[in-house]
C-alpha cells in the first residue's frame, strides 16, 4: 500500500516484527477493505512522523493468513503495536489519528 511502510509476510514476520529492537506498529489490511483504505493514509503519516520512535509494517491478510490467525485478527483494519516482540496495544476499525497516537504513546511508556 505504501512505500513508507514495510510489507511483511508470514515468512519474515518474526524477523521484522517479533525480533525487532524497535517497537513495531503492524497494519493488518486487505486490498478490498474500504475501511483499510481510510486508515492507510493515517498510518502512513504516523510512519513518517514517528520514524525515530517506531517501525511501521503492513500485512496483507489475504496473502498472509498464518500471521493473521496467530494474532487473532478477526476484523480489519487492525493495528497491533509490538514492543519487545509482545503485543502492547491493539486497535480495531477506523480510528482518528489522535486516538491511534494516544494508544501508541500509552503503550510505549
Amino acid at each position: 500500500m505504501s512505500s513508507k511502510m514495510l510489507d511483511v509476510t508470514d515468512t519474515d514476520f518474526e524477523a521484522q516484527v517479533v525480533k525487532s529492537d524497535t517497537p513495531v506498529l503492524v497494519d493488518f489490511w486487505a486490498p478490498w477493505c474500504a475501511p483499510c483504505r481510510m486508515v492507510s493514509p493515517v498510518v502512513e503519516e504516523l510512519a513518517e512522523d514517528m520514524k525515530d520512535t517506531i517501525k511501521v509494517c503492513q500485512v496483507n491478510i489475504d496473502e498472509n493468513q498464518v500471521v493473521a490467525q496467530t494474532y487473532d485478527v478477526r476484523a480489519i483494519p487492525t493495528l497491533i503495536l509490538f514492543v519487545g516482540g509482545k503485543v502492547a496495544a491493539r486497535m480495531v476499525g477506523v480510528r482518528p489519528r489522535a486516538d491511534i497516537e494516544k494508544e501508541i504513546q500509552a503503550a510505549l511508556k
